[in-house]
């Protein structure tokens, strides 16, 4: 149904001809959605600048006020550039594009970053573009990310959800978070990333996810 091949982050082949393990970042992995739409997903660059605005502005004002906690159409450059400043290790992101979609548009990402100090705890955030959601794009996602997180030794993710966000507290939910409090109508929720993988792993229901885990997971 999917795979995994060596396509690199601007979607040019890379063939690996030799014995060396391919990096987690240079694994770009072909599904499908729940109803059948391709896509793709692979880490997110510095280079996806644009297509992260792109994608922002294609949220509904909903669904940026969710995820952003603002409505605003166009968000500050702080805030973009810190969306693109990722490192693979203190900041780790997936994206996905609809590969049978004309241009190949950017339809959703997630986000892990560590906190200050170097730790093994991180915060965790998702997105996915208003057409596409509830089509289980939003939890192969995040499969990528905890397989990813695991890498680079994140053990933990906070998760801050307005309380209002009924579909995001399920989403975390059903990956085994803990609710730890909450303040000012938010939500906070700890997600542990070796559970949140296993709970994935026996969603047998989510061929998509299970097409992720086959693909960076190996035979796990």
């Amino acid at each position: 149904m999917g795979g995994a091949d060596g396509e690199d982050a601007g979607g040019q082949a890379g063939r690996h001809t030799g014995a060396r393990p391919r990096r987690i970042d240079e694994i770009a992995v072909h599904s499908t959605l729940n109803d059948g739409t391709a896509v793709w997903l692979r880490t997110i660059t510095p280079d996806d600048e644009e297509l992260l605005r792109d994608g922002i502005a294609r949220l509904s004002a909903e669904s940026r006020y969710l995820r952003f906690f603002s409505p605003a159409r166009e968000l500050p450059p702080a805030v973009i550039e810190r969306l693109v400043d990722v490192d693979g290790h203190d900041h780790i992101a997936w994206g996905a594009i609809c590969s049978e979609c004309p241009g190949w548009p950017a339809i959703g990402a997630v986000h892990a970053v560590r906190h200050r100090g170097g730790g093994p705890v991180g915060e965790f955030s998702v997105a996915v573009i208003d057409e596409f959601q509830g089509r289980g794009l939003a939890r192969m996602m995040a499969a990528a990310l905890l397989v990813d997180c695991r890498a680079a030794g994140l053990v933990e993710l906070d998760v801050h959800i307005l309380s209002e966000n009924a579909a995001a507290k399920r989403l975390v939910k059903s990956m085994g978070a803990v609710w730890t409090g909450e303040s000012a109508g938010v939500a906070e929720y700890c997600l542990d990333v070796e559970g949140a993988l296993a709970a994935l792993r026996a969603d047998r229901d989510a061929p998509g996810v299970q097409d992720v885990l086959r693909a960076l997971e190996g035979g796990e």
